[in-house]
């Protein structure tokens, strides 16, 4: 599932590539895309309008339209957000098109493309909020756009005796960390996934948060992760590059990068594969 950089990364395409374009045109192939609605709600209340922001929360995509509705995309396991020319081919999967015209009059379209099906588009007017995306209001903090601070995380990690890697994948906790963040996060602070949250100390804590902020930063500035199964690309179809820094992530078996004495041990975590270095995490 893309998680925070990759998501962050869309972003940033969308702010540049759809804000203050208007939607003239709305097909909605699968239903389930636009499941929380209707196909004839998502195409009335998408069609004729302007996006005049884009948001993120956690791994949610907002834009607030300026009809007063918000569109929100939420990319789950597979989900694609791409934009091109309209006499391009479009991909298998494309479950939700808008084609959009610029101040110019050229016009590109916005796809998104979802094999599995899991991702969904949701438009919104926010009054309805806790009824329709009722999700939203339960999100943690997330650690870009909200900043989390080390007396924050600090008051997060003491909530709870689950381990930390839980605590941290817990998106009413954290919004946006997932399982490759988690794991390479807790490797850069040194520090054991299976520890509980609550005994966390005072060191460790400080350097959990500057691996939150210096991981996510560093991956958002490499366009995310895309892993082997090419799922998670940004707008224009590119790849990201951090996969090539992980040092823990997918890596069980092989040696440390880090130490160069341990071997990368794995086990399941709250439903998760973790990977981490006994010798230099404990």
């Amino acid at each position: 599932m893309p998680e925070l950089p990759e998501v962050e990364t869309v972003r940033r395409g969308l702010e540049e590539k759809f804000i203050g374009r208007r939607i003239d045109k709305v097909e909605v192939g699968r239903q389930r895309s636009v499941r929380r609605t209707s196909r004839e709600e998502v195409i009335a209340r998408l069609t004729g309008v302007t996006a005049i922001a884009a948001h993120r929360r956690g791994k949610y995509l907002l834009c607030p339209l300026d009809s007063g509705d918000v569109m929100m995309i939420h990319l789950r396991m597979s989900g694609q957000v791409l934009i091109d020319r309209v006499d391009s081919p479009r991909p298998a999967h494309s479950h939700v098109v808008l084609t959009l015209r610029d101040i110019s009059g050229s016009i590109q379209e916005l796809r998104f493309v979802d094999p599995r099906t899991f991702g969904e588009v949701v438009v919104f007017d926010p009054a309805d909020a806790d009824s329709i995306v009722p999700e939203l209001a339960r999100l943690g903090l997330d650690p870009i756009t909200d900043g989390l601070s080390l007396a924050q995380l600090r008051k997060i990690l003491r909530t709870t005796a689950r381990p930390i890697k839980a605590a941290l994948l817990d998106q009413h906790l954290v919004a946006g960390i997932g399982n490759i963040y988690g794991d390479e996060i807790l490797h850069q602070a040194r520090v054991n996934p299976l520890r509980p949250a609550r005994d966390v100390g005072p060191a460790q804590s400080v350097r959990v948060h500057r691996a939150i902020h210096e991981i996510l930063e560093a991956a958002i500035g490499q366009g995310g992760s895309t892993l082997g199964d090419s799922q998670y690309v940004d707008l224009e179809g590119g790849s990201g590059s951090f996969q090539n820094q992980h040092r823990v992530y997918g890596r069980a078996g092989e040696p440390c990068l880090t130490c160069h004495r341990g071997k990368i041990f794995s086990t399941n975590i709250g439903g998760r594969t973790s990977c981490w270095c006994r010798v230099c995490q404990r």
